[in-house]
């Protein structure tokens, strides 16, 4: 079979390099396209792009040569979108509607109505929407958008319980500083240090859970009944978000309750390449989980639980690069081959 060609937009930075390590052996994508700024395009990729990976640039991409950010210069049928928002904001769009296939780990278009905000195993009824998508929009190709690193974690973890009528939840989140990029955080400032706010990290995390959580009634998403309050801080952790979620629900569930609601999740996407055995894995210990024991779990795409107690009271983590940007936007577009729809 062949595989499908595909591209990164914003090759260059942290979640681009991700994209580059979950399609390296990818069995259904070949990537053929790194795209990039005007002082990037025309290098080769490893003169362009400084390697801030664990593993090594593997050496047939690092001769890549970088293209502009442009649907002619990009030889692709989908493409991952690492882009910065505001860059994402204007070049999207013209990619979709050259045809493409936009997966998205931008946050410029995750809260438009004709727009889904993708977790597969929580909302992949929602894919039902490009059709209207792409007939609003005159769109040959269309749009799909990961949510927030943040917002991944505990809305997975939140999945399970919907069946017990969730009224509010509360989120403290201690995020790592990769998620900020590489030169997001300076290390004077962060170590031995925590920084209690990211700017416009609560108001995404607030808003995002509701949307995917929510209906498809066949026109639009009708949002979920419940209501977010969050607290984000920046930890000197260098990968995995930690996040303390106090849930309340109308049914009132038990500690074991819920942790039986998590064990038995079965989101029945079957087998996709970058989807893990478990979505949701449980720790028992009390201590547990912690980013440096936990992160990897599942190729990094697992969300580990652990400290469920009575309130519901519980601690959830997972990979912010990869469960929560680029292997979101991988597994996304994993879902849309799935279906039919590249």
């Amino acid at each position: 079979m062949a595989k499908i060609k595909a591209g990164v937009l914003g090759a260059t930075g942290a979640v681009g390099q991700r994209f580059i390590e979950g399609l390296r052996d990818h069995p259904w994508f070949e990537l053929t396209s790194l795209a990039a700024s005007e002082r990037s395009a025309g290098k080769k990729y490893k003169e362009a792009a400084k390697w801030r990976l664990e593993s090594e640039l593997p050496e047939d991409f690092g001769e890549i040569t970088v293209v502009n950010v442009n649907p002619k210069e990009v030889d692709a049928d989908v493409v991952f979108s690492a882009l910065p928002a505001d860059e994402a904001r204007k070049v999207e769009p013209v990619f979709a509607a050259a045809g493409f296939a936009v997966a998205s780990n931008a946050s410029a278009f995750r809260m438009v109505a004709d727009i889904p905000l993708l977790i597969p195993e929580c909302n992949h009824e929602h894919l039902e929407i490009i059709k209207i998508q792409q007939e609003q929009r005159n769109w040959e190709g269309y749009l799909t958008t990961n949510p927030n690193c943040t917002t991944i974690m505990f809305t997975l973890a939140l999945k399970p319980l919907m069946k017990f009528d969730i009224e509010s939840v509360h989120m403290a989140s201690m995020q790592a500083v990769s998620g900020a990029g590489y030169e997001g955080v300076p290390s004077m400032a962060i170590l031995g240090n925590i920084i209690p706010y990211i700017s416009g990290e609560e108001e995404k995390v607030e808003e995002e859970p509701q949307k995917i959580l929510g209906t498809f009634d066949g026109e639009k998403i009708v949002f979920a009944d419940f209501s977010v309050s969050a607290s984000c801080h920046r930890v000197p952790v260098m990968d995995g978000h930690t996040e303390a979620v106090w849930v309340k629900m109308r049914d009132n569930p038990t500690p074991e309750e819920v942790k039986r609601a998590m064990l038995d999740f079965d989101p029945g996407l079957g087998d996709l390449p970058t989807s893990p055995r478990k979505a949701l894995i449980i720790r028992d210990e009390f201590d547990r989980p912690q980013p440096r024991l936990d992160r990897n779990r599942g190729n990094g795409m697992s969300v580990t639980v652990g400290r469920i107690r009575s309130g519901i009271r519980f601690i959830c983590m997972g990979h912010n690069t990869v469960r929560g940007a680029a292997g979101a936007s991988i597994l996304n577009a994993e879902l849309l081959h799935k279906k039919g729809m590249l």
